[in-house]
């Protein structure tokens, strides 16, 4: 007998082509935004899977949304592979994460305008691909680590961990987010640059002294002698921080 073909409509998930590595995406999302009013927008984001994502039928992969800084926004995603993730992402192929990287159009200014269909995206994502629900992350740098921040304090139970590079709350500010304490509870890993003249460290700092008064599950990585940019490359090229990522999980 014939081998059986199926129809491409037909043919199983799993047995699909997979685009291993880090390759360009881009898909429309609707959310609501008031008085049962929808908007949709398009979403461009670059989408890594390790060379042996699929090999195993039954295993589940972490995944880490990374968010860029104001530098790379627009509509070319080749800018975020200025930044360290992304970048190494185009080289090694055993990282061992499924990882997100979307791109914030030029029309905005912040990631707080983009974190509902963020977060969209990421359910998305997580029918699609095989993600563990219980090892979800989220990092970013400059006002990506703003758009931590603002991602998690909005919903604090979606990730199994944060690591906010070179951010804040309010650019400028030392205001404290009245509900600070909703992220208690979630392991984060704070990193900021001593000699960072575009982000003060103390942007860094109240937040984590907050959080320590809440009994928060905080660490706090101070480079001296690093500017703004030196602190995310030194974090991200720190395996201690994937290694500690890891062995976080979803309460």
């Amino acid at each position: 007998m014939p081998p059986l073909t199926l129809a491409p409509s037909e043919v199983p998930t799993q047995y699909l082509a997979l685009s291993l590595g880090q390759k360009p995406h881009s898909t429309f999302i609707k959310t609501v935004i008031a008085n049962q009013m929808f908007q949709t927008v398009q979403v461009r984001y670059l989408l890594y899977l390790p060379d042996t994502y699929g090999k195993d039928p039954q295993q589940k992969w972490p995944l880490v949304l990374f968010l860029h800084g104001r530098g790379e926004r627009g509509d070319n995603l080749d800018l975020l592979k200025k930044q360290p993730l992304p970048k190494i992402l185009e080289q090694q192929v055993d990282f061992p994460f499924i990882v997100v990287s979307p791109q914030l159009s030029a029309d905005k200014l912040w990631w707080s305008d983009m974190i509902d269909s963020l977060n969209t995206l990421l359910f998305q994502i997580q029918s699609t691909y095989s993600v563990d629900p219980k090892r979800v992350y989220l990092t970013g740098i400059s006002m990506g680590g703003f758009g931590t921040w603002e991602f998690a304090l909005r919903y604090p139970n979606r990730f199994a961990a944060i690591v906010p590079i070179a951010g804040g709350y309010q650019e400028g500010s030392r205001t404290i987010p009245e509900n600070i304490c909703a992220l208690c509870d979630i392991p984060i890993w704070v990193f900021h640059g001593g000699e960072d003249i575009d982000v003060l460290p103390f942007q860094s700092e109240v937040l984590v002294d907050a959080l320590k008064n809440c009994d928060g599950n905080i660490r706090f990585t101070f480079y001296a002698d690093s500017d703004h940019a030196g602190s995310w490359t030194r974090a991200y090229a720190d395996t201690e921080l994937y290694q500690w990522l890891l062995a976080q999980t979803l309460k």
